[in-house]
């Protein structure tokens, strides 16, 4: 055998080897090397695209519109504009969608406008720390890469500022390098908007109506966004739906803060100290961090055995470590709120009543809490109706009268349910609806850890509660925990479920006070919807008794029907 290897390698003169090592699926360590690059952000997203939301084409009519949206919202609150803001879904093909989203807001100057729609991670937030809705200058460039993606063509945006001209780009998107390629820079003459910004892409999608569509989206966005106006034209019918404000008030712009001692972790706090301008360490502390004062720095330097006047720059990794440790060890009052914005009761009830017609609604906020050094704080409204068309109400005499439910006029989804079916949850960080992976969301597990049947509702062990009901949670914070790149569920830290627990208990209770009055009402107006039935009858048999004339006997029945109205006043 080893002479018929030896004849066949001389024989060949080699060839064969050669050959049989080219067909081997191992590599050296230098051909590895050779193959390994650096990989853009862009080239990641485009090949994970499902962590930014664009799972399947529904959900990415969704999204793209809810990143331009948001991007919209934001802009006009940080200009004081109240905003005027439109949406438009053009159907151009079966899978083929054209969306367009119009705002009056501030516009953007001609330099920044590549940036911003076509170079992912590229924004002014992400280092900010203060309430906002976009936070990782990702979404609306994500949203022109799936439109180039999937149809070929890379997104039309116009701008104008208030003193400047309109400018129109097309661009593209360059996902190895993840920087924007001009295809088209056209200044306008005349444009309709005295300044804002219109966004238009070509993408992939697919259009369905209910839970969780852009219709949805619409309608939730209009109820925690009362100051805001929509124009929102559908696919289907070319219907225009307009969604006005309830409130002419632009939201209080937060303030930005600077991070809170507890917030920063080790890594974290050694780049700071490299970076830092401070020559002194107890000027460190006290510049770079928010809630720390001399007396303050003074103790967690004292407690780390550093010197007031070390140089921050040469502080070593087990020094940095101690003074960790000491930071966590010192008590440090909590950061201030003056960076949230928060919806606030009176919108949000106001909110509410515009987009769904209940009998009763109930609205609670909580002070603002901390989580890892940033502050946030949880707001709840419900909106509660009686099952049925009918509602019983008290008019200014103390009658109780029945009366018809009104339904809004745009309505493409009624938000109150059946009595039967579970309550409606809407789910918002920073005013922007959450829509998505509601089961895995903490504040689907804070509405079904509530035991809802001492307020007055029904619920199953695990579940949401039944009910003709809708609960609305809003976190405000200057960075918001979700779960995963799409923005779409809240991850259960224990400080938030805490605090929407406490929230929905105070909302609960107020709901629960008004189901347990409406019952009492409605058991006394079927008492006297009896009485006054058998009123009448009841004159009769007297009148045969006592032997009175006809008018005696109306004049003995008006006298019994105001006894009762008068023990009902009692």
């Amino acid at each position: 055998m080893e002479n018929a290897k030896s004849w066949i390698s001389t024989r060949s003169g080699g060839k064969l080897v050669a050959a049989l090592a080219a067909k081997s699926k191992h590599l050296t360590a230098e051909q590895m090397a050779a193959k390994q690059r650096e990989i853009s952000v862009s080239e990641f997203f485009a090949k994970n695209r499902h962590l930014l939301g664009f799972d399947n084409p529904r959900k990415a009519l969704l999204t793209t519109i809810k990143e331009a949206v948001d991007n919209s919202l934001d802009a006009c609150e940080e200009a004081g504009i109240l905003p005027e803001i439109l949406v438009e879904i053009h159907q151009l093909e079966e899978d083929r969608f054209r969306v367009v989203i119009e705002d009056n807001g501030p516009g953007i100057v001609k330099a920044q406008v590549p940036n911003i729609f076509g170079k992912l991670l590229y924004g002014s937030k992400f280092h900010s720390r203060r309430q906002s809705r976009g936070q990782q200058g990702i979404g609306i460039s994500a949203a022109g890469l799936y439109g180039q993606m999937t149809t070929g063509k890379g997104p039309l945006i116009v701008s104008k500022t208030k003193r400047g001209k309109a400018h129109r780009f097309q661009i593209q998107l360059d996902s190895t390098k993840n920087k924007p390629v001009i295809t088209k820079d056209d200044e306008l003459d005349e444009w309709h908007l005295k300044h804002g910004t219109r966004f238009e892409i070509n993408i992939e999608a697919r259009y369905q109506r209910g839970k969780g569509s852009v219709d949805d989206y619409i309608k939730q966005t209009a109820v925690a966004n009362p100051h805001a106006r929509f124009v929102y034209r559908a696919p289907v019918d070319e219907e225009e739906r307009v969604y006005d404000r309830a409130v002419k008030d632009v939201p209080e712009r937060a303030d930005e803060i600077k991070p809170h001692p507890y917030g920063v972790e080790l890594g974290e706090l050694m780049k700071m100290l490299r970076t830092t301008n401070s020559r002194w360490l107890s000027g460190f502390l006290q510049e770079e961090f928010c809630r720390v004062g001399p007396k303050v720095a003074k103790e967690i330097i004292a407690k780390a055995k550093l010197g007031e006047r070390s140089y921050p720059s040469r502080i070593a990794r087990e020094e940095a470590d101690a003074l960790y440790r000491a930071i966590q060890d010192t008590k440090i009052s909590a950061p201030p709120t003056t960076c949230l914005s928060p919806i606030g009761e009176e919108r949000i009830r106001e909110g509410l009543m515009k987009e769904c017609d209940a009998d009763f609604y109930s609205v609670a906020t909580r002070p603002p809490a901390v989580y890892r050094g940033n502050p946030f704080q949880i707001e709840v409204g419900i909106a509660w109706s009686k099952p049925g068309d009918d509602r019983l109400d008290v008019d200014e005499k103390g009658r109780i009268r029945k009366t018809k439910k009104k339904r809004g006029t745009f309505d493409t989804e009624d938000l109150l349910g059946n009595a039967d079916e579970p309550v409606r949850l809407l789910r918002f960080a920073n005013r922007v609806p959450l829509l998505s992976q509601q089961s895995g969301c903490g504040f689907t597990k804070a509405v079904i850890g509530t035991a809802w049947k001492n307020y007055g509702l029904s619920q199953s062990k695990g579940a949401l509660p039944l009910g003709s009901a809708v609960i609305l949670i809003h976190m405000a914070s200057v960075w918001v925990p979700f779960t995963s790149e799409a923005k779409e569920a809240i991850a259960p830290y224990n400080e938030i479920l805490k605090e929407v627990k406490l929230a929905l208990q105070e909302a609960g209770r107020k709901l629960g006070a008004h189901i347990r009055k409406n019952k009492r009402v409605a058991a006394e107006f079927e008492k006297r919807t009896y009485i006054e039935k058998y009123l009448p009858h009841v004159g009769i048999g007297l009148q045969e008794i006592l032997g009175i004339s006809d008018e005696d006997r109306e004049d003995l029945v008006n006298t019994l029907h105001e006894s009762m109205e008068n023990t009902r006043k009692i």
